[in-house]
């Protein structure tokens, strides 16, 4: 088994889904680089692709269709200027034409050489695809790619995660391996592993660095949230509430951008109940961002991005573990988690229902809030545990095929349950726990091959059939 960097499980993504919008848009760069490889762009007459299975069911709603017209086009969804895509988009269906990969224009009629197909499913995973390009000697290239979660795309013969995977020196697969060598190491706290782990990718320095860039993104991203009103788009006349919450919950004061912002929140003063209606604000804001085809931090996927967010914000401004070294370590330990159900399970909701996504999520910031209150190994360990135990079996339905109903709300309970399961792990003897993080991961995995295929991501159950909502 490959060791898999906390930067593959937490990084730069775009909404509103890791698995139909990031993955898809990743397998058609992957095309394109396949051509140049093979032969060129010039040589291309035509290109088509096909979605199956989850893709087509939910993939107007997730913006599968968007992320192959512009991945094929050569954008790229960490630079793209999120407020073109639509005017690119019409453009592309509007002329006939895409410039692909932004060399060569070629026919491309949405419909015909861009297919959602809800009538089959691939065999290796349900997010599957098959692009086809036909060159000017009659001669085709196809292949055949799976969106796996988070981002990552896989093929039927090679996993595009071991490209990005190298042996680290103390690999760990499992809770018990992290046990295993932070005991022989000497190590008190995981985030020292995770530490040593990842110079093999890089040295401590950039590591510190990759984290703190990460942090400031989603300071952005919480931040433009708050300050964004308006209707989503999709259909559903889903109201953004991030903004007037936030308006509603500032003591008075004025403030001029990000920084001044975040100091305002510092000093006003805050009870219970409101610091439970901030965490829900900081979550709801990053959702709202991801279903608008903003830029946020896949954390380990698009559908649960706010929860990691929400519950950093609230280490930051509401307790004392802050700083920069807080900062890094919470994330650390937290795509650490990320990576073993990433190895043992799922983080797809296609493949697992919510359970795979936000209760992984969820889980990853229980461990890593639990990291930085002072948690010992076993009990950041049983944050995670507890955590993802109250997660078992939730479905993925979303209303329309639109990561918004249940999705951004669903993100605020995941980070109530992960700072309440940080909060019960810290005062537990970890011991005495009767249920370990691998026993959860077994049982979030075999309930996921159980669920019925109704309730993952093809809005073909639950709330899904439920509400009747006009067809996106």
């Amino acid at each position: 088994m490959q060791s898999i960097s906390i930067f593959e499980i937490i990084k730069v993504g775009i909404g509103p889904s890791s698995s139909h919008t990031m993955g898809p848009w990743n397998a058609a760069e992957m095309f394109l680089d396949k051509i140049r490889r093979e032969k060129s762009l010039e040589e291309v007459e035509e290109v088509h692709v096909v979605f199956y299975g989850s893709l087509a069911k939910t993939g107007v709603g997730h913006g599968t269709d968007i992320a192959g017209m512009l991945g094929l086009s050569g954008e790229n969804f960490k630079t793209i200027d999120t407020a073109q895509i639509d005017s690119k988009v019409e453009r592309i269906k509007q002329s006939g034409f895409l410039i692909l990969g932004g060399e060569k224009s070629i026919p491309f009629r949405y419909g015909e050489h861009l297919v959602l197909d809800k009538t089959k499913s691939l065999p290796f995973h349900p997010n599957g695809m098959i692009f086809t390009a036909t060159f000017n000697d009659h001669s085709k290239l196809v292949e055949e790619y799976y969106s796996v979660g988070g981002g990552f795309v896989a093929t039927p013969e090679e996993n595009s995660i071991e490209q990005v995977c190298t042996r680290t020196l103390y690999p760990c697969h499992s809770g018990a391996d992290i046990e295993r060598y932070t005991k022989a190491l000497n190590l008190s706290r995981v985030s020292d592993l995770v530490f040593l782990n990842e110079e093999s990718w890089r040295s401590e320095k950039q590591t510190r660095d990759e984290a703190l860039y990460i942090w400031q993104q989603i300071k952005e991203c919480v931040y433009k949230g708050t300050h964004r009103t308006g209707i989503l788009p999709g259909g559903l006349n889903v109201v953004r509430r991030a903004a007037d919450l936030n308006k509603k919950l500032l003591c008075e004061g004025n403030y001029s951008g990000l920084e001044e912002w975040m100091e305002l929140l510092l000093k006003c003063e805050h009870s219970f109940n409101t610091i439970n209606k901030w965490v829900s604000c900081f979550a709801l804001a990053v959702n709202e961002e991801n279903a608008s085809f903003g830029r946020i931090i896949t954390a380990p996927t698009n559908g649960a991005s706010g929860v990691i967010p929400a519950v950093l914000m609230y280490s930051q401004i509401f307790t004392r573990f802050q700083g920069e070294d807080a900062i890094i370590r919470f994330l650390l330990v937290a795509g650490e988690i990320g990576t073993l159900f990433k190895k043992n399970a799922t983080i797809s909701a296609a493949m697992g229902g919510c359970q795979a996504e936000v209760g992984v999520s969820s889980a990853m910031a229980a461990a890593g809030l639990t990291e930085i209150m002072g948690g010992s190994v076993g009990q950041v360990l049983m944050a995670a545990e507890i955590a993802m135990e109250h997660h078992l079996g939730l479905t993925c339905d979303p209303i329309g095929g639109l990561v918004q109903i249940p999705c951004i709300e669903r993100n605020s309970m995941g980070a109530i349950k992960a700072i309440t399961a940080a909060n019960i792990a810290i005062e537990s003897d970890p011991s005495k726990a009767r249920v370990t993080l691998d026993e959860v991961t077994r049982s979030m995995w075999d309930t996921a091959q159980s669920m019925s295929e109704r309730f993952k991501e093809t809005s073909e159950g639950g709330l899904a059939i439920a509400v009747n909502v006009p067809e996106c």
